[in-house]
């Protein structure tokens, strides 16, 4: 996907949020809100709509936490190479993995 994509993407989230929820942080609501998607994925893990509920709520705290799309786009790109270059164990269970330091 292209960035002009992501950042048309990201806007259009933003703008249709503030209308619908006002401005400010919300940290709270949205993880709140977080938890509770993450426990619908739980009951309907293939349902992609939830997984997408999940990314447009973590996109709606980074912009409310004062990120533009451009950042929260390379911040996207980064995390991604940062995990992509760390160590991970092999999965051996329905557990969490972490990474190596």
């Amino acid at each position: 996907m292209s960035e002009l994509i992501m950042t048309n993407l990201i806007e259009r989230q933003r703008d249709w949020s503030l209308e619908t929820f006002g401005p400010g942080r919300a940290t709270d609501r949205i993880c709140a809100h977080i938890r509770e998607e993450l426990i619908e994925i739980t009951s309907t893990p293939d349902d992609l709509d939830e997984w997408v509920d999940v990314m447009l709520l973590a996109m709606d705290g980074a912009w409310r936490s004062v990120h533009t799309p451009g950042e929260i786009i390379r911040a996207l790109h980064r995390k991604q190479s940062v995990n992509s270059s760390r160590q991970w164990p092999e999965p051996t269970s329905d557990q969490p993995c972490h990474h190596a330091v």
